[in-house]
């Protein structure tokens, strides 16, 4: 019988610590993390594009509406994209505003849109703008992942007349305070 009830303590402990583990699912709150991912990037030019790794910092403020959650972040990227030779795309920092729905109390499924502006080795920055989609989930008190799909424009690249689009796909891991 000890060991029955032994195995039905340990059992509920593990319960409990797991129910522990889980958010309250109020996303309200400041936020900070890091992302990595893959940008592919095409300019209206034959044949000058690039691909690779790209990554960087987040930090950001969301507000729980009850069903919903709205918010803005502040992205900065780091990359080392080559565009065939003619450049190389170096970083990117974006403004974020977002609005989702909750899944569940654990996640978030959500649009997003902003400004961006992209940094290159040899014909400067410029300004764009970005639009996308992402799912975040909570996999502690404080802490979610999420994967993130953004598509990004800048026409008329710092006035050379070459349109850039890139496409990424980052995942995120963020602190919640």
């Amino acid at each position: 019988m000890t060991g029955k009830l032994a195995l039905l303590t340990a059992a509920a402990a593990f319960s409990a610590g797991a129910a522990v583990a889980q958010s309250s699912g109020d996303w309200t709150g400041f936020y900070g993390g890091a992302q990595i991912g893959y940008a592919d990037v095409g300019t209206s030019l034959s044949g000058i594009d690039g691909n690779g790794a790209i990554g960087g910092i987040i930090l950001g403020y969301d507000y729980d509406l009850g069903d919903w959650v709205v918010g803005g972040g502040f992205d900065y990227d780091w990359t080392d994209v080559d565009l065939s030779g003619a450049a190389t795309v170096e970083d990117v920092w974006r403004l974020k505003a977002r609005a989702g729905y909750k899944v569940n109390a654990q996640g978030l499924l959500y649009g997003l849109a902003g400004y961006a502006d992209a940094g290159t080795d040899t014909l400067g920055s410029d300004d764009g703008w970005f639009i996308g989609a992402g799912y975040e989930q909570f996999v502690a008190p404080n802490l979610s992942i999420a994967g993130e799909l953004l598509y990004h424009e800048f026409n008329n690249f710092n006035s050379t007349g070459i349109d850039v689009d890139a496409t990424t796909f980052q995942i995120r891991a963020a602190y919640r305070f």
